[in-house]
């Protein structure tokens, strides 16, 4: 693996604080503005309430709240939709309910309609669009609502949804079975990175990348891992050569490491540290500048209101 000694060009600015802190927030952008769903409030309470912010008036407003309670879902924009797939929820009981549902939110309009429930649920995939298909996957185990993130083994259960037939079908499992992970495409494959799970050694932060090819169907694992190891960290693109991550969980607690992968040089950028150490997170990029909304610092259970942007 190669880094860079030359520091990536760009620079951090604090934005106006979200309307309530949260955590694993699905976040997408449309029409030049960024979306947010959801997400984990305090004491890991889901909530509802979708938050929109306007760079050009720098402010935030709300939009109709999502029928679902929900954090740790996918947010994937497809034409003038966005789509809020899977997460989950705290039960009374102290125990998570994780979800096939899928909900389809239409800006225009401010207004949700209901989409094809999944074949299996998945809180804290990895998820994005790819030739007219949503992919979701790993996540949680769906027993690890019963012992916990610290036993959860992870889940390996892939599946993607044909937008032109509306069914979810199955494809290959993940060759490591991860929650909290992360997914970009380069040269045509899906590159999942990072992620955790409890294994035989213990519990366990992740640096590989493994790619799925949709034209054989198959994964496999490339030969560059992340500058560090991270779980829950955000992640984003600018093209199809080049992606950014931020944060997460690494060896020594939460970060502040953020990055870009050069494709056609195969070296890793470092950045500018993020001006505070995140994770879980929600991310959206619009032309050159990438968002970061909330997520928990350096003690792991707290939701942030910070939102942060880099320009690049």
């Amino acid at each position: 693996m190669t880094i860079s000694s030359q520091p990536h060009a760009g620079v951090w600015k604090r934005g106006p604080a979200l309307p309530i802190a949260r955590s694993h927030c699905p976040t997408a952008s449309y029409g030049g503005k960024i979306y947010g769903f959801g997400g984990g409030g305090p004491s890991f309470k889901s909530q509802n309430t979708v938050i929109i912010y306007d760079p050009a008036t720098d402010e935030w407003t709300t939009g109709c709240p999502m029928p679902s309670y929900r954090s740790g879902a996918i947010a994937t924009t497809v034409g003038d939709r966005i789509y809020i797939i899977g997460g989950g929820f705290k039960q009374p009981d102290g125990m998570f309910r994780f979800l096939r549902t899928t909900e389809i939110y239409h800006p225009e309009t401010d207004s949700w309609t209901t989409g094809p429930d999944m074949i299996m649920p998945h809180d804290y995939p990895a998820g994005l669009l790819l030739d007219d298909r949503i992919y979701i996957m790993g996540g949680h185990h769906p027993e690890a609502n019963k012992t916990g993130p610290q036993t959860d083994p992870g889940f390996d259960f892939c599946e993607r949804l044909d937008l032109s037939k509306g069914q979810w079908e199955e494809i290959a499992p993940l060759p490591t079975p991860r929650f909290a992970l992360d997914a970009v495409i380069l040269n045509g494959r899906i590159v999942t990175m990072g992620g955790v799970a409890f294994t035989p050694e213990g519990f366990n932060n992740f640096d590989h990348l493994e790619s799925f090819d949709p034209r054989s169907g198959k994964w496999s694992r490339e030969d560059f891992k992340l500058p560090w190891t991270a779980a829950g960290a955000g992640a984003c693109q600018s093209d199809g050569q080049t992606f950014f991550i931020f944060g997460g969980y690494s060896g020594d607690g939460i970060s502040d490491h953020a990055a870009c992968y050069d494709a056609q040089s195969g070296t890793w950028q470092l950045l500018p540290p993020i001006p505070q150490p995140l994770a879980a997170m929600g991310v959206a990029c619009i032309g050159r500048t990438i968002y970061l909304l909330g997520g928990w610092a350096d003690d792991g259970r707290t939701p942030q209101d910070c939102f942060y942007s880099y320009t690049f």
